[in-house]
């Protein structure tokens, strides 16, 4: 008996969702290391996070014939590959090297929204969509726990280029492990699509996943409220590191570990909440009472006293992570659901793009508030605050959206 279509679409967009954000993740957890190898001032790595977050924005303007070409599989094998090509170049530690990097990283990790959605749309039994979905996300934080619990030690025993370098393996290994599966699910796609350059930057090529917003009349309401949670969740992923070395004085493991609680608890909550989302019936409400909850997790983070204890840093961390990174499985579920199987890449792609400014813009926004004001405290709590404004317009727009659509 054969493992059902499922299992396997699951199993593989899982693995690279992991490893995607296992590689993006690595950056912020050696900023510390990599910053000072480099002469850069400590927050500069939120312009790096901010670099990743453009390339994937790129991807996700430009990538539509890509995907119609290659196929999901193959796309990630390339995303990946490309990933890989990124840590082997920010290697040799120059800042124009970290920057250059940084933009191929974003690019690499750009395929797993659209292709990672096209594939689990086309084969998630209905009645457990927004679990299936979450599962999958459920690969943003696992990575990123990963990264804490391994690429931390490696650079502070070995150093951090060893530590990135060890990065490429892993992504090349995943590549390889989803190879057999690219016959069967990269059987839509269209090898006579044509790629090339007028073709990428043909007006209809990079307008069409912001079109496809205009799908369903929930569909803006929903991207807005995801670009603030991302907003969250980006300052929580770049700068928890950095400011647990620098404001609390502990050790690179040590925060290392507090970051893994962060990523762990999101694994824990985007799998829990995503079942429950699937019970209730209603995903968009269930993101909304969310966003309330990561706004007041967001503001304990901040206020955390310099002298806190391990077990109170740790607690926290992963609270924060509990419910400002567990978000996207549900979100991205719910766009594949508003529309049409054929539109869901298009979709995911339009509102994974928006999503992505968010994460681009967030980093740039939190480095020059501490440059201005010296407070980080001040950063994480505006970073949370602006969740809770946000949810709170979101709520009349988002509910009566879907009761028109």
């Amino acid at each position: 008996m054969g493992i059902p279509a499922w299992v396997a679409a699951l199993s593989a967009t899982l693995l690279m969702q992991t490893v995607a954000s296992f590689l993006t993740q690595s950056l912020p957890v050696v900023a510390p290391l990599i910053t000072a190898s480099a002469g850069l001032p400590p927050e500069a790595i939120g312009n790096l996070a901010a670099l990743v977050a453009l390339g994937t924005v790129l991807f996700l303007l430009l990538g539509g014939p890509f995907l119609a070409r290659f196929g999901p599989v193959r796309t990630l094998q390339a995303g990946a590959a490309l990933s890989a090509i990124a840590m082997l170049v920010a290697a040799t530690g120059s800042p124009a090297a970290l920057v250059l990097a940084s933009l191929l990283l974003g690019i690499g990790y750009g395929p797993s929204p659209p292709a990672g959605s096209r594939i689990l749309a086309a084969t998630a039994p209905p009645g457990h969509r927004t679990l299936i979905f979450s599962v999958k996300q459920a690969g943003a934080p696992l990575g990123g726990a990963l990264a804490g619990l391994a690429t931390a030690p490696l650079a502070a025993h070995f150093g951090w280029v060893t530590a990135l370098l060890a990065t490429i393996a892993v992504a090349l290994l995943a590549a390889a492990i989803i190879q057999p599966l690219e016959r069967t699910l990269d059987v839509e796609r269209d090898p006579t699509q044509r790629i090339t350059l007028l073709t990428l930057f043909r007006r209809s090529t990079w307008l069409a996943p912001i079109a496809a917003l205009g799908l369903h009349r929930a569909l803006p309401p929903l991207t807005v409220l995801a670009m603030s949670f991302a907003t969250l969740q980006g300052c929580l992923f770049t700068f928890t590191v950095t400011w647990l070395t620098l404001d609390h004085g502990i050790g690179l493991v040590q925060a290392g570990t507090a970051f893994a609680c962060m990523q762990g608890a999101g694994v824990v909550a985007r799998i829990l909440l995503g079942w429950l989302a699937d019970r209730t019936g209603q995903p968009s409400l269930n993101l909304l009472v969310q966003a309330g909850v990561a706004c007041a997790a967001g503001i304990a983070f901040a206020l955390m006293p310099d002298d806190a204890a391990p077990w109170l840093i740790y607690t926290l961390s992963g609270l924060a992570g509990f419910v400002a990174a567990s978000w996207n499985g549900i979100y991205m579920s719910e766009v594949a659901r508003l529309v049409q199987p054929a539109q869901v890449a298009a979709a995911t792609s339009g509102s994974t793009l928006f999503t992505f400014l968010g994460y681009l813009a967030a980093p740039v926004f939190f480095a020059l508030m501490v440059s201005l004001t010296g407070s980080w405290t001040l950063a994480f709590l505006v970073a949370a605050g602006q969740l809770g404004v946000v949810g709170l317009g979101a709520a009349l727009l988002l509910r009566r959206a879907i009761r028109r659509g």
